[in-house]
């Protein structure tokens, strides 16, 4: 299969990034990296998570995020929403788009959401049905791909069954997470070709963390297999606080600058979105976790 002309990122770091930060971080800071990522050319932002500040204290203020950032038409700017709750604060906020997740591996959602697979699905049914009312689009994630930090290998079709449960549902893209970064481009292919046998290509996303360095690798296997959507963190922010070891997001640098290497359109301006990610790093007192932009910025 030949490569796309053109890719979506889904830019994750104010969200997926900032949750598993330990410092707090003042709502004014995250207006910033909002504003800073639309002025880059970013088109999807997902922006704050509508969720209890008792189990996610970063996310606190993602209502005044939303009613502070300066939207551009034609971004979009989403929300995690996990329960019918989450949802409704959104809307209040005027998020137009949310997104919900369950995992591939039983073991990793009773420790991550204290819930079966099925349980957690079930509990999404009330805020598709009030998204439908509402015209908002949902968006899903899978997480624990390409490997578990509990069970070890996942087989793809069990992530076929979960994502095909989110798609019947109403999610209108699936977003396919490894989680903590142990997947390797051959897994990563032959993950797609499964879960492609029950959801059209179109609507898959790919989500890597750089935890073995695979992130890019595995994009590209991705991109050869026809998928045109990535989730990605501006200076490499974020991890899964329930997966020792796992690293961030891949960083949106390096996938920006990987794609324009290939001839692949992003619409989004590279220097731009290694200031931003640079000024969030200053703000977090920790080092940009893009090799493009630690690069760039030494040169």
């Amino acid at each position: 299969m030949s490569l796309p002309q053109s890719v979506r990122l889904v830019e994750v770091g104010p969200r997926d990034g900032l949750q598993n930060e330990a410092q707090p971080i003042s709502v004014a800071d995250k207006i910033r990296l909002v504003d800073d990522l639309t002025d880059a050319g970013l088109s999807y932002i997902e922006a704050g998570s509508f969720v209890s500040p008792k189990w996610v204290p970063q996310m606190a203020g993602s209502a005044e995020v939303f009613n502070g950032i300066q939207r551009k038409d034609g971004v979009t700017y989403a929300a995690l929403a996990p329960n019918l709750r989450g949802f409704e604060d959104a809307l209040t906020a005027g998020v137009r788009e949310v997104a919900v997740f369950a995992a591939a591996s039983e073991a990793f959602s009773q420790r991550n959401i204290n819930c079966s697979i099925s349980e957690s699905l079930d509990r999404f049914l009330p805020i598709m049905e009030a998204a439908r009312l509402h015209g908002i689009k949902v968006r899903g994630y899978v997480s624990c791909v390409l490997g578990c930090p509990y069970e070890g290998v996942v087989a793809p079709k069990q992530v076929a069954a979960v994502a095909n449960e989110l798609f019947a549902m109403g999610c209108y893209e699936v977003s396919l997470g490894d989680t903590i970064g142990t997947g390797t481009p051959g897994a990563t292919r032959e993950l797609f070709d499964v879960v492609a046998g029950q959801i059209p290509r179109g609507r898959l996303a790919g989500h890597f963390h750089d935890t073995y360095g695979q992130a890019l690798a595995n994009i590209y296997a991705s991109l050869l297999e026809g998928i045109q959507v990535f989730d990605s963190s501006v200076a490499g922010l974020g991890g899964c606080p329930y997966a020792k070891g796992a690293t961030g997001n891949v960083a949106s640098e390096d996938v920006v600058y990987m794609l324009e290497g290939l001839g692949i359109e992003t619409g989004i301006d590279l220097n731009r979105l290694i200031g931003a990610g640079q000024r969030i790093s200053q703000v977090l007192g920790r080092a940009n976790g893009s090799r493009v932009a630690m690069a760039r910025l030494s040169g």
